[in-house]
């Protein structure tokens, strides 16, 4: 009988279910367990010599690979790789200098980031908390650590772990990684980025920002009773070692982002979604070699933001960004789409549907959560047409003007067998889409043109911008009611005395009650038609009554 073959420094059979590799030198196969190669790091191996062969062959060595920085020209051929997340990697990133994110991100109290604030100022800019007072934000408590996050949500609940240094992810168990994050000898870098925990008894003792929960599509539009189940994307916990990295990207479904430190520090790592930065990350994403390309050298500025222990941070759709975490850290975050950022949200969408990107956190049926938007949109107009006192905040309006084209790209013959799937249930798209461009024609033109006009009045009249124009419009309707007939009686007043620039003044304050109240009846005079009756300017600039 033919004896069976051994291998290894343990000479025993060949076990298909363990990794193996060959020495170069004598040829034979030996189990890596055996000798100290991870099948991971088998792939960078140049040259393999067992510990038997090391003595005469010298030590095994590694493949060579291009530098890191975008000016390598190619010549050094000497050079290692460096990957995007190595230790190489990590040590030169921290050894670089950033312009300060002082200079694009806004900072706030949690009192201060509400719905008015942001319907006033946009959300195009990073903000940052110092403190989660205010911001309706629930967190563990500061003894919260990562054996309770295992408590909480299950030891064998599978979880995508990402390997750092070669930034590829593998599933593991949590209590897998909870055994290495704990472990004293860490030979990798493991990090967990994306475990969603809405669906867990964790949920119970975090929540998101208010603001967050005012904002989110997938909050408010999206039914209960839907065929298709709300995206999981509002709460993911994250949980990182020392030297982790996330390279650049931008949030799918151009989601915004907020993040919470628990314990830790995170480094973010922020460049503005230009049109030019946006081209040169899709140039960059779709390269072959971009994890050897530190992305950050290709545009004229990144901005360096250290989150802290305690800080809440927002950062806006389409913002490219890369992390960094300096200590081991256990941090929260959620995504959400939105209505203040429609318009950038569909445009990183659109990138993303380009690239075709396998991301760790997908916005999962980003179509979907538009056409439950779309539907809100058009039963709100129609709502708001009926009630007068009531008009659509602009952003909402070119909101709407964007999602209703992305409905009819979506929705023609060439394209839609692509789309369908994410239609909703019971829904109508071809007449959705003819309804809400309907309404979105009979919107009232916005009001900055009537300001403008007025500022022009005041200008050929040789007055400066009274501060009234500036104030919003009270909510008493006695007192706007007695300055009315204040301004009437000094209007008399100002004939008598003959003082035209009074005259002027006082119909110019006169007009500003009309012009910042809201609108009474259908038909009503506009702003311009008003200033006609009122005043009229000579071509020569004089005032005739």
């Amino acid at each position: 009988m033919a004896t069976v073959p051994v291998y290894c420094i343990c000479r025993l059979p060949y076990d298909v279910t363990q990794f193996m590799i060959e020495c170069d030198a004598c040829k034979d196969w030996f189990h890596g367990s055996c000798v100290g190669v991870d099948e991971d790091d088998a792939p960078d191996i140049d040259i393999y010599h067992c510990p038997n062969c090391e003595k005469a062959h010298g030590k095994s060595t590694l493949k060579k690979k291009k530098n890191w920085s975008k000016h390598d020209t190619g010549q050094s051929t000497d050079i290692k790789a460096v990957q995007n997340g190595s230790q190489v990697f990590i040590k030169e990133l921290r050894s670089r200098t950033f312009p300060s994110a002082e200079d694009v991100v806004v900072k706030l109290s949690g009192g201060q980031l509400t719905m008015d604030y942001l319907e006033e100022n946009g959300f195009n800019e990073p903000i940052l908390v110092q403190k989660k007072d205010g911001l309706g934000l629930s967190m563990p408590a500061p003894t919260f650590y990562i054996s309770d996050v295992e408590n909480y949500v299950g030891p064998d609940v599978g979880v995508d772990v990402v390997d750092v240094t070669k930034q590829t992810d593998s599933k593991m168990k949590l209590k897998e990684f909870v055994d290495f994050y704990y472990s004293t000898n860490r030979k990798k870098v493991l990090n967990v980025i994306n475990l969603e925990f809405s669906d867990t008894r964790m949920n119970s003792i975090v929540e998101s920002p208010q603001i967050v929960r005012r904002l989110s599509w997938v909050e408010n539009y999206w039914p209960d009773d839907a065929l298709l189940g709300k995206p999981k994307v509002t709460k993911y916990c994250l949980i990182c070692v020392k030297d982790s990295y996330t390279d650049f990207h931008i949030e799918c479904g151009g989601a915004s982002v907020w993040y919470h430190i628990l314990k830790g520090e995170k480094i973010f790592f922020l460049i503005k979604p230009t049109s030019a930065n946006l081209s040169l990350y899709e140039r960059w994403s779709s390269s072959s070699n971009h994890s050897e390309m530190f992305f950050a050298d290709q545009v004229d500025k990144c901005y360096k933001c250290t989150l802290k222990q305690g800080q809440t941070l927002f950062i806006p759709s389409g913002w490219i960004n890369a992390i960094l975490t300096p200590v081991d850290c256990l941090a929260f975050s959620g995504h959400f789409v939105h209505n203040l950022s429609v318009e950038m949200q569909m445009r990183a969408y659109e990138i993303e549907k380009r690239l075709k990107v396998k991301t760790l956190n997908p916005f999962p049926n980003f179509e979907t959560a538009c056409w439950y938007v779309g539907r809100h949109l058009l039963e709100r107009f129609k709502g708001e047409l009926l009630n007068h006192f009531l008009q659509p905040a602009p952003y909402l309006i070119h909101g709407a003007k964007i999602i209703n084209g992305a409905f009819r790209a979506w929705t023609k013959k060439q394209a839609l067998l692509e789309h369908e799937d994410e239609l909703p249930e019971n829904m109508k798209p071809s007449q959705l889409i003819k309804d809400l461009a309907k309404e979105i024609r009979l919107q009232p033109p916005a009001s900055p043109s009537t300001q403008e006009a007025i500022q022009g009045m005041l200008s050929m009249a040789n007055l400066s911008s009274s501060d009234s124009l500036q104030q919003p419009w009270s909510n008493s309707q006695s007192k706007n009611n007695s300055q009315l007939k204040s301004n009437s009686h000094s209007m008399q007043a100002g004939k008598k005395s003959g003082g035209g620039l009074d005259i002027l003044s006082n119909l110019l304050s006169l007009l500003v009650l009309l012009l910042t109240a809201k609108r009474l009846k259908k038909g009503m005079a506009t702003a311009k038609q008003r200033l006609g009756k009122i005043l009229k300017i000579h071509r020569n600039g004089k005032l005739l009554l």
